[in-house]
C-alpha cells in the first residue's frame, strides 16, 4: 500500500507540473495585457514600462515560469488584476460553498443514477428499462443552464416553493443541487446498468438465485458491491469536475462559489484568477481520483494495488 502510495503521488506531482505548464500558457492565449488593465488607459509609458518590469513581463520566459513555479509550490497563487487582492485567499472564501453544493450534487446525482440503473438492469430489454435510458439519455444531453432556468420556472416562479436564488439556507441548495444531480444521474443510471448487467451474468448470481433468495436481495447485497466499482472511479472524476464545471449553474442560481468567481473573471480576463481556480480544479481531480483508488480494494478485496 505505501508503495503504491509513493507511486501515485509521484505520478500526480508530474500531473500537477503538466498542468502548471498549460495554466502557465494561458497567460499567451488570453488575448489581455495585465499592464493594461493595471495602469489604467491614462496612463503613461513610463508607468507601464514600470508595472510590467514589477510583473517580471520583462524577463525571459523560462525565468518567469520558474518564479511562477516557485510561487505556486509556497501556495501563491498572484495576485488579481481586476479585484487587486490576492488570489489564494479569494478562492479560499469561495471554497466552502462550492463545496457544500459539490456534496449535494453528488448525492443527488446517486440517490437518482443508482437506483434508474439497477432498475433498468433487472429489467432488461423492458419497457421500464427503455423508459429509464430514455430519460437518462435526455438528462445529459440537457444543458445545464436549460435544466436550471427549467427547474427555477417551475419550483421558484410558477410555484413558489423554492428560493429565486441565493445562498445561506438547505432550500437555496436544493435546485442547484438538483440541476447538477439530475445531469449527473443520467451518466451514473447508463454506468450502473452496464455494470450490473455484466456482474448478474456471473455464475455466483446464478447460484444465488437457484438456492431460491430473493431477487432484491440478490440484486443489492451480491450484484450492487461488485457493480458500484466504476461509480468509485466517477465520483472521483466528479470532484474535480464539479469543482471546475459549476461555472453556469452556480451563475445560474447566484451561488457564491468558485464558479461564479471563474466567471466573473473570464468577463473582465482576470488571468491570475482564471489560472488559480485551474489549479486548484486540478488538485482536487488528482485528490478524488487518488482517493477512489485507494477506496476500491476496500469494496472488492480481489483488487490489489500495485
Amino acid at each position: 500500500m505505501l508503495g503504491y502510495l509513493a507511486r501515485r503521488l509521484a505520478a500526480s506531482v508530474l500531473i500537477l507540473l503538466g498542468v502548471s505548464v498549460v495554466t502557465f500558457g494561458l497567460t499567451y492565449i488570453i488575448p489581455a495585457d495585465p499592464v493594461a488593465m493595471i495602469a489604467g488607459r491614462n496612463s503613461t509609458p513610463a508607468v507601464r514600462e514600470q508595472i510590467r518590469h514589477q510583473l517580471g513581463l520583462d524577463r525571459p520566459l523560462p525565468e518567469r515560469y520558474a518564479n511562477y513555479l516557485g510561487r505556486l509550490v509556497q501556495g501563491d497563487l498572484g495576485r488579481s488584476y481586476a479585484r487587486k487582492s490576492d488570489v489564494g485567499p479569494l478562492i479560499a472564501s469561495r471554497l466552502p460553498p462550492t463545496l457544500l453544493l459539490m456534496l449535494a450534487a453528488i448525492v443527488a446525482e446517486l440517490l437518482i443514477g443508482l437506483p434508474a440503473g439497477i432498475y433498468a438492469a433487472s429489467r432488461r430489454g423492458r419497457l421500464g428499462d427503455k423508459i429509464a435510458m430514455t430519460l437518462s439519455f435526455a438528462s445529459v444531453s440537457t444543458p445545464h443552464f436549460v435544466l436550471g432556468l427549467t427547474l427555477l420556472y417551475l419550483f421558484a416562479y410558477l410555484l413558489s416553493w423554492l428560493p429565486l436564488g441565493g445562498y445561506g439556507s438547505f432550500s437555496h441548495l436544493i435546485l442547484p443541487a438538483l440541476t447538477l444531480g439530475l445531469a449527473g444521474g443520467g451518466w451514473y443510471s447508463r454506468m450502473m446498468r452496464s455494470s450490473m448487467i455484466e456482474v448478474l451474468r456471473n455464475d455466483y448470481i446464478r447460484t444465488a438465485r437457484a438456492k431460491g433468495m430473493p431477487e432484491w436481495r440478490v440484486i443489492l447485497k451480491h450484484g450492487l458491491r461488485n457493480a458500484f466499482l466504476p461509480i468509485i472511479a466517477m465520483i472521483g472524476l466528479d470532484v474535480g469536475i464539479f469543482m471546475s464545471g459549476v461555472v453556469v449553474v452556480e451563475n445560474v442560481f447566484g451561488w457564491p462559489g468558485i464558479g461564479q468567481l471563474m466567471w466573473q473573471a473570464i468577463q473582465s480576463l482576470d488571468i491570475p484568477i482564471i489560472m488559480g481556480v485551474t489549479t486548484v480544479a486540478a488538485c482536487f481531480i488528482v485528490l478524488g481520483n487518488l482517493i477512489a483508488d485507494m477506496i476500491a480494494p476496500l469494496i472488492d478485496p480481489r483488487i490489489r494495488l500495485r
